[in-house]
């Protein structure tokens, strides 16, 4: 999922190169502040990503304890996933400057730098990265227990390695495959509680799992001339509208379906409301694949905003239930 929306990570208006002061006369090297650097830093972090990330992270903490945690875990917890996200993110962002200054959606990131100094250098980006992955091991390590720890530290390395380095240039098949990076919260959370990863958890692993090509899909039918300028082989890049819109709808079919297969652990409220808004999601895919064969404007943005509504409701709902007298 952390790729997933990068959209959201792109750095807001305003918070392009460094606003710098000169320190002598012309020629002279340009200081940047620490807080423009510790600014370029966070937002390297991608922090609305983060905030999605851990909308699935508590309500999974909630359903494993079957009530609410103890609020000492959920701090760690939530703290060690956003310390750990933010690592990957900074990761991505060091390893992409190269395509990130390419792409209009991307060129105003913290690393990229267009006519004046960047706000921050790489090799900073490429320590910080590092930190926070570290913090995140040691604060879930010690604070949580080991396998939250070590369930963090391979969500990292999969959106480090297999995503980022292995897959996003070279197939079309990466936010499939690399997408399951955007998964590991769930898991992180439910290890949090129980020490283990049972079958509820899987569950709502392949939830988000499938959840994530129809999200990114629908954004790269948006933006498929940037990731072509980049030679980014995102699908719309390689396939054709019609066929991206319908791969679209099978994954939301498949996703739905994942979801409900929750609702013997999750309860019959939960069934419900799932089943509801699934069918929500569907529908407004049939949209997008009826507006792709009439010729008409796609429209795909529409889906991929719906999308994380979508997402976010579905865990809310997860929470509701979880803490209901009588589980859902």
């Amino acid at each position: 999922m952390t790729q997933a929306i990068s959209a959201l990570g792109t750095v807001p208006a305003g918070a392009g190169p460094a606003e710098t002061a000169p320190a002598g006369g012309a020629g002279a090297p340009e200081r940047r502040s620490v807080r423009l650097v510790a600014r370029a830093l966070f937002l390297l972090t991608k922090p609305r990503i983060i905030e999605l990330l851990l909308v699935t992270t508590l309500p999974t903490m909630l359903l494993a304890q079957r009530g609410l945690p103890g609020i000492g875990l959920i701090g760690v917890t939530l703290l060690g996933g956003a310390l750990a996200a933010g690592s990957a993110n900074t990761l991505n962002c060091y390893i992409d400057r190269d395509i990130d200054a390419i792409m209009k959606r991307t060129s105003r990131r913290p690393l990229v730098a267009r006519g004046t100094p960047a706000a921050v250098k790489p090799g900073e980006a490429l320590a910080s990265g590092i930190l926070l992955g570290a913090a995140a091991t040691v604060l879930l390590g010690l604070l949580a227990n080991w396998l939250s720890a070590i369930l963090a530290d391979g969500a990292i390395l999969f959106y480090v390695f297999v995503y980022t380095m292995g897959l996003k240039r070279r197939t079309a098949s990466n936010i499939v495959i690399g997408g399951a990076a955007g998964c590991f919260p769930v898991l992180v959370g439910w290890a949090a509680v129980t020490g283990t990863v049972s079958w509820p958890a899987i569950v709502l692993f392949a939830v988000i799992f499938f959840w994530t090509p129809p999200h990114f899909w629908a954004l790269a039918m948006k933006f498929k001339d940037d990731y072509a300028s980049a030679s980014v082989p995102m699908l719309p890049v390689v396939a054709t509208a019609a066929t991206v819109a319908r791969k679209i709808l099978i994954y939301s079919y498949v996703m739905v379906a994942v979801t409900l297969a929750l609702a013997p652990y999750a309860g019959l409220v939960y069934g419900i409301s799932a089943a509801v808004l699934g069918g929500w999601f569907l529908v407004e895919a049939h949209r997008l694949r009826s507006r792709v064969s009439a010729g008409e404007a796609a429209a795909p943005m529409r889906l991929f905003h719906l999308s994380i509504a979508y997402l976010t409701l579905l865990f809310a709902v997860i929470a509701i239930t979880a803490v209901l007298p009588w589980h859902g």
